[in-house]
């Protein structure tokens, strides 16, 4: 199957697929609090997680566009405020597997950019689907000093069987990034792994860029 009719997370049954989405799109909140109390470089990442998913979950609660499908809206939100907390170029990489050590920077950079205007344009359509989850945080388990971790967290729905979310996340200099999201034991990431390597046996990172920007209606990526 060729990725420009790749249909989304076709290994995730589609309650699973919106749980994604909100994690996906959770820690790009951050940014709507007030400055003094953003999240610090040294704020820890379960803090920074059920912080900032809480904030979300209020968001889509109580903003009347994205309550109304406002694709615009919800593709605004996510592209202005997630950036910042979402590590594309590793994401990209851990996607692109073994291709990727064969790209140029340019090629890189471009890459990256499709791929997260693919995620963000894969995943807005399920933002205003939300209304009466709750989320349980479990506890944190890392070494002091970790600078690689999971936070895993449950969501709840009412008459459904939990869903388990766990986010990978890295420490950088600006602060926690996640570059995975694992919902149910699927990995967003991976879930790309085997149409993106089947693309760049078939043309190359030129021809896995060329699918994506096929997918992706044109867009072009910053």
């Amino acid at each position: 199957m060729s990725l420009h009719r790749l249909p989304a997370l076709r290994l995730v049954p589609a309650g699973a697929r919106r749980l994604l989405a909100l994690a996906f799109i959770g820690v790009a909140l951050v940014a709507f609090a007030p400055p003094i109390v953003r999240a610090a470089a040294d704020e820890a990442p379960d803090a920074l997680v059920k912080r900032v998913t809480g904030e979300v979950l209020a968001l889509i609660k109580s903003d009347a566009r994205i309550q109304a499908g406002d694709q615009a809206r919800i593709r605004e939100v996510i592209e202005t405020r997630l950036t910042p907390y979402f590590d594309f170029e590793r994401m990209t990489a851990l996607a692109a597997g073994r291709g990727w050590r064969q790209a140029t920077p340019e090629q890189k950079k471009v890459l990256a950019g499709q791929f997260k205007t693919l995620l963000v344009r894969t995943y807005s359509g399920a933002l205003n689907q939300y209304r009466d989850q709750t989320i349980k945080y479990l506890p944190l388990r890392s070494d002091a000093g970790a600078t690689d971790v999971t936070v895993r967290t449950q969501v709840e729905q009412p008459g459904q069987a939990p869903v388990q979310i766990d986010y990978s996340m890295e420490k950088t200099a600006s602060g926690w990034k996640a570059y995975d999201v694992v919902v149910g034991g699927v990995s967003l990431v991976t879930n790309y792994r085997d149409e993106f390597n089947a693309e760049i046996q078939r043309g190359g990172i030129d021809g896995l860029i060329k699918a994506l920007e096929a997918k992706n209606g044109g867009a072009g990526a910053k």
